[in-house]
């Protein structure tokens, strides 16, 4: 009897250990018909709003064809960068979609489905001057976006202990509208965003020399893996018919790279 009843509740352990193991994320989304993006609506080009408050963008076109291939709609929420992986994981949201750069330490806290785009950190100074070299960083104010891989490429670079100093901004716009006027020396960010600003105001510079180069990625819940797999397959597909190239050319000016 002591057999059997042992032999039951390892049966039961097994069975409740599959259910809660359970991957439901694709399920719930196809149910509910849509899936959310968090997103810092500032970053241009990736997601931002136009002159009508729309949000445009690389990324938000990419969300948009893969929802639409899935069947469902992609809905967006702006979030503030710094606190977006806690967003993520409170399911405030589903995914984070808006030229998010691969790192270790984010791995530990989210999935990323496979790199879309690969950018460079670089420096952008003031129309004028050369462009500068990492260097020449030293006794700099340089500014960062809060929480962004600009940031963290300069706290990982050996010329951090030589910055004057480093100003945090919520948002990269933030930071350049500061360096436009002279408050700061330099601006480290991703190479796409800072060019597409550039392209319409014509007044930085800036260094092909790059702190570290990226990888963007989609980020979600580590235990959404079947979404994941989803999102992968959809951009995959997207990128074997020319559609993904399309949306690139539109944004970035070239395919994808």
């Amino acid at each position: 009897m002591k057999k059997i009843f042992m032999a039951v509740l390892m049966m039961l352990a097994l069975t409740c250990g599959i259910a809660y193991g359970k991957d439901n994320s694709l399920e719930d989304i196809k149910k509910k018909r849509y899936f959310t993006v968090g997103l810092d609506a500032t970053f241009a080009p990736m997601g931002f709003r136009d002159e009508s408050g729309e949000l445009v963008g690389f990324d938000i076109d990419l969300a948009k064809e893969v929802a639409k291939r899935m069947g469902v709609e992609a809905k967006f929420k702006p979030c503030e960068w710094d606190a977006i992986i806690f967003d993520l994981r409170s399911k405030n949201i589903d995914m984070v979609w808006n030229g998010m750069s691969v790192t270790e330490q984010r791995k530990k806290q989210v999935a990323f489905t496979e790199p879309y785009l690969v950018v460079g950190q670089i420096i952008f100074t003031r129309k004028g001057t050369a462009p500068a070299k990492i260097n020449e960083l030293a006794g700099k104010v340089v500014g960062v976006q809060l929480g962004s891989s600009g940031a963290l490429a300069v706290e990982k670079n050996p010329i951090a202990s030589q910055i004057k100093e480093v100003k945090k901004y919520a948002t990269n716009v933030e930071a350049l509208l500061d360096l436009e006027a002279g408050r700061t020396d330099a601006v480290v960010m991703d190479s796409v965003s800072g060019q597409y600003y550039n392209s319409k105001k014509n007044t930085l510079t800036y260094s092909e020399e790059s702190l570290s180069d990226e990888y963007y990625a989609v980020a979600l819940r580590k235990d959404d893996q079947a979404l994941l797999d989803e999102i992968n397959r959809q951009i995959n597909t997207m990128k074997a018919d020319g559609t993904f190239d399309k949306i690139s050319e539109k944004w970035l000016g070239t395919k994808n790279n």
